[in-house]
C-alpha cells in the first residue's frame, strides 16, 4: 500500500458525508460540479482520461485484493487522494445492488460547443428516464458520435443512475446540457431528423440517406418529440415494425437510429 489513503470508518467524517450527499443528492451534485463514479469499472474508465480525479475510495474489506492494489499503485504514481472506508459507509454510499467495493469522485467536465457543421449529434428533448439517457449515451460512444445535446428536461448526464447504465460512455463524447434543443436546430447546418412513430410522410429510418451531417432527435418517453421540435426538422422518421408492438421506447429508438446511420457510413 502507499501512504496516499486515510482510513475512514466514522459517518461523521466530513468525506464520509460528503461522498453520500454525492451520491443521493442531485441537488449537491449540481452545487459543487463534483458526481460519483460507482464501481470498478467506471473509474477504470475515467482514469483511460487525462482528466483529474478528486479522489479515490476503496473499501476496508477490499484492501490486499488485485483490483485494490493497482489502484492504490495507481493512486500512488499520479499523486491521487485515496480514502479507505469500512464497509458499511461503501453501502450507503454505493447504489450497485452489491455495494461497490471502488468508487471515485470527479468533477463534472465542461462541455465545448457544438460544431454547427458537425458530422453527427445526438439530441435528446426531456427525455427523463437515467436509464434511457445513459442507453443512448452508450449507443453514441458506440457509433461513433462525438456530440450530444441533452435539453431542458432531459436527466442530469452526471448523475450516478445515467452513468452506470452509460457504462463509461461519458469519457468518450461531448456532452452539452440544459441547451435549447429549437436553438440548435436553427443554427445547425446539417439535415435534422425528429424520431416519430409511424405518421402521413414520415420515412422509414432506413430508406433515408444518413450519410451526410445529422443530428438524431430523441423526445419524451411518453409524449414523444414536441410538436414545436418535429415542425422545425428537416425530416420526419420512423421505424417500420412488423410485430404487433404499437412502439418502441425511447432509448431503443435512438440507439436502432444511430446503427443504422453507423452502417450506412460504413458501406
Amino acid at each position: 500500500m502507499t501512504s496516499h489513503y486515510v482510513v475512514i470508518k466514522s459517518r461523521d467524517n466530513q468525506t464520509a458525508k460528503s461522498l453520500i450527499a454525492l451520491a443521493h443528492s442531485a441537488r449537491e451534485r449540481k452545487k459543487t460540479s463534483l458526481t460519483v463514479l460507482d464501481g470498478a469499472h467506471l473509474v477504470e474508465a475515467f482514469l483511460g482520461t487525462t482528466a483529474p480525479l478528486e479522489y479515490l475510495v476503496l473499501a476496508e474489506s477490499a484492501i490486499g485484493s488485485r483490483d485494490a492494489t493497482k489502484m492504490l499503485g495507481i493512486a500512488g504514481e499520479r499523486k491521487i487522494v485515496c480514502h479507505v472506508l469500512a464497509d458499511a459507509l461503501i453501502a450507503e454510499a454505493s447504489q450497485l445492488e452489491s455495494p461497490a467495493s471502488m468508487m471515485a469522485v470527479v468533477r463534472t467536465p465542461s462541455s465545448q460547443p457544438i460544431p454547427v457543421d458537425a458530422d453527427a449529434v445526438l439530441v435528446l428533448d426531456n427525455v427523463q428516464d437515467p436509464g434511457n439517457v445513459g442507453a443512448m449515451l452508450r449507443g453514441a460512444a458506440a457509433f461513433g458520435i462525438a456530440h450530444t445535446l441533452l435539453g431542458v428536461g432531459t436527466a442530469f448526464a452526471w448523475s450516478p443512475k445515467v452513468l452506470r447504465s452509460a457504462q463509461g460512455a461519458h469519457f468518450q463524447l461531448n456532452i452539452v446540457e440544459g441547451a435549447s434543443v429549437a436553438s440548435f436546430m436553427q443554427s445547425f447546418r446539417g439535415q435534422t431528423l425528429a424520431l416519430v412513430a409511424a405518421a402521413d410522410g414520415a420515412i422509414r429510418l432506413q430508406d433515408h440517406n444518413l450519410r451526410r451531417p445529422t443530428a438524431i432527435l430523441v423526445g419524451n418517453e411518453g409524449a414523444g418529440l414536441a410538436e414545436e421540435i418535429i415542425a422545425r426538422a428537416t425530416h420526419r422518421l420512423t421505424i417500420p415494425m412488423p410485430g404487433n408492438m404499437e412502439s418502441l421506447n425511447a432509448a431503443s429508438s435512438g440507439v436502432i437510429a444511430m446503427y443504422e446511420m453507423c452502417r450506412q457510413r460504413q458501406r
